[in-house]
Parts: C-alpha cells; structure tokens; sequence
C-alpha cells in the first residue's frame, strides 16, 4: 500500500471505532442513572464530532468514508446504569483501539489528533469504570503491543 492508502485506512479504522461509539451511547443513553444522563450526551456529541471530522479527513485524502452500520451488536445487553456504565468503558476501550494505527501516521497533525483522541477516550474509560485500567495499553489488544517481525 502507498502512504496515502496506509493513512487512509487508519483513519477508516478510527472511523468505524467512532460509529460504534456513536451507536452504543445512543443505547447506553435511556439506562445511564440520572447524574450521569449530561455526561452521555456530552460524549455522544463529542464521539459525533470526531466521527465528522475522521470522514473530512478521509475524503481530503480521496477516500470514501466507511459508512455506519443500520446497529451493531454489544458485547452485553444493557439494562441498568451499571451495565450502562460497563458499555460506556468497553465502548472507549475500542476507541482507543481504533486510533492505534492512526497514531502512527506519517502526518504529524494526524498523528496529534489520534493521541488526542486516545488520551480522551482512555480517560473516559477510567471514569466510567471508577478504577485506573490494569494494563499499561488499555483498549488495545495483545497483539498490538506484541513486537511486530516486519519493523526488525
């Protein structure tokens, strides 16, 4: 793949990370406890903004954005604020995971904006789980911290 085909499809990566976000806020919305019904919204919104901005970057590089599934499935059924709470942490765990690769574009803005992006959502995940992660890299899966043969 060239640099523009590798960018391209880390901010497609970050992309469908945002529109699960997007999708399971909506879900976990009607179950958060009343204290924290704001706080959803204002993430909603801010996963919606990001979810914009990744599609502007993708088209300016002469991409078609990955559209938005109709629903997605959750790995567990929301039924109370706790569970709510748990989706919400989960959801930001993949967000994370989803900037990875972004983090390490070439572009130095891209490469801001996907730490950024990380740094937010990682914090998000903490609050909502009330406990600092257990792992070092949280939300990202094993494999990416494991040393990658091809960088030798």
């Amino acid at each position: 793949m060239s640099p523009v085909q590798d960018t391209v499809a880390a901010l497609q990566a970050a992309l469908a990370a945002e529109h699960v976000a997007v999708f399971g806020y909506g879900v976990l919305g009607g179950h958060a406890g009343p204290a924290q019904r704001e706080n959803v919204t204002l993430i909603w919104t801010a996963h919606r903004n990001r979810r914009d901005r990744l599609r502007g970057y993708i088209q300016s590089a002469g991409g078609r954005p990955v559209a938005a599934a109709a629903a997605y499935r959750l790995p567990f059924k929301v039924t109370s604020a706790s569970s709510a709470a748990r989706l919400a942490a989960t959801l930001e765990d993949g967000v994370v995971a989803g900037y990875a690769v972004l983090a390490g574009a070439s572009d130095p803005n891209l490469r801001r904006y996907a730490a950024q992006a990380m740094q937010e959502a990682a914090v998000r995940a903490v609050r909502w789980r009330g406990s600092a992660p257990t792992e070092a890299f949280p939300g990202l899966p094993p494999s990416a911290l494991s040393p990658n043969p091809r960088n030798k």
